[in-house]
């Protein structure tokens, strides 16, 4: 014999169900919370108003035709390698880390030869994305390159 269907066994499937979906919203979060990389922009909406013009300094950079290569010498420090159409003379730039997990390290360069930087000091081992900034003549490139 079976038993009816009450207002018990109604309550048992709503718990549940709210349940489940409270547990997994909760799970959800604490993987949003704890991979967040920080803050991409300070004020989203005064990004928005600058995007154009950031998409215009792209362009003169990718018209220059300064392509860097990335790589690490054997005591850590980091090496740029620009190929193609020219250099820059002067190098600067940050290096971040893509989680946030890291702090941002400050890049200085000496110029090692025409077309070839070598950082000044060592950066620590790991995935890092490298914002640079050159400079030759009246020319200025600004780019982004990952380095593993």
């Amino acid at each position: 014999m079976t038993k009816p269907f009450t207002g018990r066994h109604m309550t048992a499937i709503l718990v549940a169900g709210f349940g489940i979906v409270i547990a997994v919203n909760l799970v959800m979060a604490r993987f949003a919370v704890s991979t967040f990389g920080g803050v991409v922009v300070e004020n989203s909406y005064v990004a928005s108003q600058e995007f154009n013009k950031w998409l215009d300094e792209a362009d003169r950079s990718r018209a220059l035709g300064w392509k860097p290569a990335v790589s690490r010498a054997g005591d850590g420090r980091v090496v740029i390698d620009f190929a193609g159409g020219g250099a820059p003379t002067q190098l600067g730039g940050t290096a971040r880390h893509p989680l946030g997990r890291l702090p941002d390290q400050r890049l200085s360069f000496r110029m090692a030869a025409p077309g070839r930087f070598i950082s000044t000091d060592v950066l620590p081992a790991g995935r890092w994305t490298l914002r640079l900034e050159g400079r030759g003549g009246e020319k200025s490139w600004r780019g982004e390159i990952p380095l593993a």
